[in-house]
Order: C-alpha cells, then sequence, then structure tokens
C-alpha cells in the first residue's frame, strides 16, 4: 500500500486488513515466511485446520478484498492473516454468539482476558454460565462465555436449539486451555480493521467488488440421514439455502469476483455446482460423538475461476 492510499483510506475502509505491519509491500501480494500467526481461537465443527493444505493451493494469485460470508472458526483468516498484505476484510455469519466473539477480541481483547480469567473447570460453574442469558451481558462477557463454553462443553461442539440458547451438556477434560492469552491477543492484533458483522451471507453481494475473492464454508448438505447436523444457528440450514448460495456464487462469478467454496460430497452439491470447477478433497473429521467416526471423508471444493 502506498503512503498516499494510506492518506485516503481511514479505518475500516477497503485500505484495511491483513498483514497491516507489511505495509510498505503492494496490495495482492504475498509474504511467503509470515511473522507468527494466531491459531483459531474456537473449536468449531467442520473447522477447517486440517484442510489448510489443500485451500491454500487453490487460492487465486492475487485478489484485493478478502470476504468470509460463513466465518465459523476462522482457520483460513488466521491463517492468511501474516501472508496478505493490505487487503480489505470482510467477516461474518448469522450467528450472533459467534460474531460477539470477533467483535469484542478486535475491540477489546483486555475484557475478554480478564473475564476469561474469572472462569474455572467445574461442573456446576459451566451450568451456571450456560444458564446466563446473552442479553444481559456486556460484549466482552458474552465473547468469553461463548469462548469458555466452548472450551469446556462436551466434545468442543456449538449447537443451539430453536430458541437460541446454547444446550452442549458439559465435558469432561484432563486440564482444559481457557484463557489462552498469547492467541487471543495475536488474534486481537489481525482483527484490527477488518469489518466484522452477523449478516446473512448474500449480503456478500453489496460488499464484494470485481478482483475481491470470497470463501463460502457453510453448514454442509448431510453426507447421510445419520449426519444430519446444521444446528450451528437455531434456523438451520437447508437446501432451499445451499440453492440460494449457489445463485450467490453464480452471481459473483458473473461480475469478476473470485470464489470458492468447500461442502460436503453429495449428490446434491455436484448437482449445484455442475457448471463449476469442482475437486473433491479428503478431509480429516475433527468433530464427532465416536472417536473412530473422526477418520478422512469425501468433500468437494467448488470454485468459480
Amino acid at each position: 500500500m502506498t503512503a498516499d492510499r494510506r492518506q485516503r483510506e481511514g479505518p475500516g475502509s477497503r485500505g484495511q486488513g491483513l498483514g497491516e505491519e507489511h505495509s510498505s509491500l503492494e496490495p495482492g501480494t504475498w509474504n511467503l515466511a509470515p511473522t507468527a500467526r494466531p491459531r483459531p481461537v474456537l473449536k468449531w465443527a467442520g473447522g477447517k485446520g486440517r484442510l489448510l493444505p489443500e485451500l491454500l493451493a487453490r487460492l487465486p494469485e492475487g485478489f484485493a478484498g478478502y470476504h468470509e460470508p460463513f466465518i465459523g472458526g476462522g482457520a483460513l483468516f488466521f491463517a492468511l492473516a501474516g501472508r496478505v498484505v493490505s487487503h480489505p476484510v470482510y467477516l461474518s455469519d448469522a450467528n450472533p454468539a459467534l460474531i460477539d466473539v470477533y467483535r469484542a477480541l478486535r475491540d477489546d481483547a483486555d475484557g475478554v482476558i480478564a473475564v476469561l480469567q474469572r472462569h474455572r473447570y467445574d461442573r456446576d460453574h459451566f451450568y451456571r454460565v450456560r444458564a446466563q442469558r446473552p442479553e444481559e451481558l456486556s460484549l466482552p462477557e458474552r465473547a468469553a462465555r461463548v469462548i469458555y463454553l466452548n472450551k469446556t462443553c462436551y466434545n468442543g461442539l456449538y449447537r443451539e436449539n430453536r430458541a437460541g440458547q446454547f444446550n452442549v451438556p458439559f465435558g469432561r477434560y484432563k486440564n482444559p486451555t481457557i484463557c489462552d492469552e498469547p492467541n487471543l491477543r495475536a488474534a486481537s492484533a489481525v482483527l484490527q480493521g477488518v469489518d466484522i458483522a452477523c449478516r446473512p451471507f448474500s449480503t456478500v453481494l453489496d460488499a464484494a467488488q470485481p478482483g475481491d475473492f470470497v470463501y463460502f464454508d457453510p453448514p454442509y448438505v448431510p453426507a447421510s440421514a445419520t449426519a444430519n447436523f446444521t444446528a450451528y444457528h437455531r434456523h438451520g440450514f437447508g437446501p432451499d439455502d445451499q440453492r440460494r448460495l449457489r445463485d450467490v456464487f453464480a452471481a459473483l462469478a458473473a461480475r469478476g469476483v473470485r470464489a470458492m467454496l468447500s461442502n460436503s460430497d453429495t449428490p446434491l452439491v455436484r448437482e449445484l455446482y455442475a457448471g463449476f470447477r469442482v475437486e473433491q478433497v479428503l478431509a480429516a473429521r475433527a468433530v464427532n460423538s465416536k472417536a473412530n467416526g473422526r477418520g478422512k471423508v469425501a468433500e468437494v471444493l467448488a470454485l468459480n475461476y
């Protein structure tokens, strides 16, 4: 980014984004020897940590803005945070509790850490925290609550009932790390200047411009009748949502916005993205109630470039 461009673009503009510490380099270039990057702060069902090599290998050679409308655990964003230079970044999700975590870390990491340090790994404490009403808490308290429950609940799963209430039971761990202060501060550093909002995936059409890159990691089409888990958010994500997502994917392609999408390797997904480049990849399943159910499964990546 040039000095003139930095002067023209204020906070939150399209000049802000990943890797500002390398702002002397031109936008769209890559730092192949990145500084230490933060890890995802949440364990998220369908998280892409194990699939990162496949995703990174398929990124476009250069892009302007970066968009993730299903941010989840943010594995790809955090992997790119030390590599991509001076891109504007837009992170969003339909789950307000998840967005609270990223907003709070961006705006008040000290507050989040202070609250987390008061939490402890205890069954009774867990259920008291789970029973709290988020609307009665401050933003740092809401974020710390989500992180704490994520670190101490059964299998690190995030699930809501139809009333929007977190309903995963207490998990059994030897010594869970509730407050990883160095990683939380590292995450906060790369979230500075990032546009973070709770909004539907279709709003990416309002922000994405030709030359931008969008990564979609939606709730997957169930691979079987017994794998029907899309309850990361109370409203779920059904076949009609998958079709609307395909329409957004196609609309981005038509306007010159490059997009990549991950999903399960199912007939519906193959049908929806038949007009695009579709490649099968094998991904380790990290969240499963049984350890022997966490082997590699077939997924697909759809690309419009």
